[in-house]
């Protein structure tokens, strides 16, 4: 699917109200006054009576507000954020993860290397609206999911969307929806886009995750399962529960389907100012803003993938819920099977994580042993890893040094990661550091940025699943191979760890153990 669609190519879609483009533009109509997304089922407009606009920020810099009968803000994000490596596009992953609300549009422009001044006249030009209509815009999504898909006092949405007072809360939702939150909230209804409010108020939240086209949830659970860190992570074959360090404290979130197959994340934090970040980053851990209609059909016209890809449609690419997390989980998974990781990083979990107390709304160990039992601990500081590493890691003293070395560069700033970063610039700096080579950096770039467009011929899994689907085996002609997949190679990786055939069980004398699911073998996929 192109980057950039014409006015007529965004109008066929809006005429056969095509779901695929939810989240991706607007349809602002001049006789109305209002914006849709393309699949609204009101009667199309006339030609002459639309504006396509890149985000719902520009729209309501129009003077323009959101239908509500299609619900726009309510549809998923757009995956061109994960496509565009450029300013714009970097801007909207750190606007979504709360930066403007955390250090204001200076910390955003510091963060991206220009003037806020700059960085407004940028995107302005590019999406249609500044820094801080967007964040404004974000906020306003967060307080609309919230408003219909929890029972929080309006207050709590408030401030929980980021919002500086209610009056300011209050304000924005008249603008953007035409309505008070109040009665917004009272127009909530059950539908394909949401579920009922399931929260209960001051205790935990509970929400629904939109997301387009097919989901393989079963993989996502079975990747998380086969990794999941004992004392801060928990999976099952439907659910995936884990701790996590946010800007305002531990929070503890597990992510579930439900009974109409809808993705659903269920959370307790200790200050609901970082449930707009939470609900970003599970987006990105479950890779919930693909297009998986463009990437299975780009990828389904090679023959070699096409059996794949009908296999497994809508694969996605895990992501990750804490960019320095992912570095050092990345290290410790180098050349190594990922049972021998799993079990490193829980043993530097166990030693150096710092113990958190039950969330009030969380389950206990007790009432859902399967999912949540043991979740007792943070995963460790850069600097708790820095300091102590070496009295808990194990193996060559190299890596520990590069382990120990990269998060101590993590932890006084002088390597920087984060879900906006310029992937040139973050590869080219992780290549710098002592023990990352090539694998560890695209690694850790696929999984930080949500890069879709990243290949690692040289990892084992990957090449035996290559040979498994008919593919060259060998790294350098598999890497020739697989450009002409660009700019999806990032799945093409996903369904060749998918494809890695599963180990013929050897004879033994005890009973087997339960099997980590065949998702790759050895590379150290963490």
């Amino acid at each position: 699917m192109s980057l950039v669609m014409t006015f007529d190519e965004r109008y066929r879609a809006i005429d056969s109200r095509d779901a695929r483009f939810d989240g991706q533009f607007v349809t602002a109509v001049r006789s109305t006054g209002i914006y849709c997304r393309p699949s609204c089922p009101a009667r199309t407009p006339k030609p002459s009576n639309v504006t396509f606009y890149p985000t719902s920020a520009a729209a309501h810099e129009a003077g323009y507000r959101a239908c509500k009968r299609c619900l726009p803000e309510a549809a998923p994000g757009s995956p061109q954020w994960n496509l565009r490596g450029d300013t714009a596009g970097r801007a909207m992953r750190l606007i979504a993860d709360g930066v403007v609300e955390r250090e204001g549009v200076p910390g955003l422009a510091r963060r991206l290397g220009y003037s806020p001044r700059h960085l407004t006249r940028l995107l302005t030009a590019e999406l249609g609206a500044g820094p801080l209509a967007l964040s404004r815009a974000h906020r306003a999504q967060t307080a609309r999911m919230l408003l219909v898909g929890t029972d929080l006092p309006a207050a709590d949405v408030a401030f929980s969307s980021g919002f500086a007072s209610v009056r300011q809360f209050n304000d924005t939702i008249r603008e953007v929806f035409g309505m008070p939150p109040l009665e917004l909230r009272a127009r909530r209804r059950v539908s394909r886009h949401e579920g009922p409010a399931a929260t209960a108020p001051g205790v935990t939240i509970d929400l629904a995750l939109p997301h387009r086209g097919a989901l393989d949830a079963p993989g996502l659970f079975a990747w998380m399962a086969a990794r999941a860190v004992s004392g801060a992570e928990a999976a099952t074959a439907s659910t995936f529960a884990r701790t996590l360090r946010l800007p305002h404290g531990p929070a503890w979130f597990e992510l579930r389907l439900d009974d109409l197959g809808r993705v659903r994340l269920r959370a307790a934090l200790t200050n609901l100012a970082d449930l707009s970040t939470l609900v970003t980053r599970a987006r990105r851990l479950f890779d919930l803003d693909a297009d998986p209609d463009a990437v299975d059909e780009s990828l389904a016209r090679h023959p070699k993938l096409a059996p794949l890809v009908a296999a497994l449609p809508g694969i996605r690419v895990p992501g990750a819920a804490d960019p320095h997390e992912m570095l050092i989980r990345a290290m410790v998974g180098q050349q190594i099977t990922v049972v021998a990781a799993r079990t490193a990083l829980t043993s530097l979990t166990a030693a150096l994580g710092e113990e958190v107390a039950a969330f009030a709304g969380m389950p206990s160990p007790d009432a859902d042993a399967d999912a949540d039992e043991g979740l007792v601990r943070l995963f460790p500081t850069m600097a708790a890893i820095a300091e102590r590493g070496p009295e808990v890691l194990r193996g060559p003293a190299a890596r520990t040094r590069a382990i120990t070395g990269a998060a101590a560069a993590l932890a006084d700033g002088s390597l920087t990661l984060t879900a906006g970063d310029d992937a040139a610039e973050q590869r080219a700096a992780l290549l710098a550091m002592p023990g990352i080579g090539p694998w560890t950096a695209d690694y850790v770039r696929m999984r930080v940025l949500a890069d879709p467009d990243v290949f690692l011929p040289g990892d084992v899994a990957v090449r035996a699943g290559a040979a498994a689907a008919g593919l060259p085996g060998e790294a350098r002609a598999l890497d020739a191979w697989a450009t002409r997949t660009a700019p999806w190679r990032s799945y093409l990786t996903a369904h060749l760890w998918r494809a890695v055939p599963p180990k013929p069980a050897a004879p033994r004398r005890r009973a087997a153990s339960v099997p980590i699911p065949p998702l790759t073998t050895t590379g150290g996929m963490s």
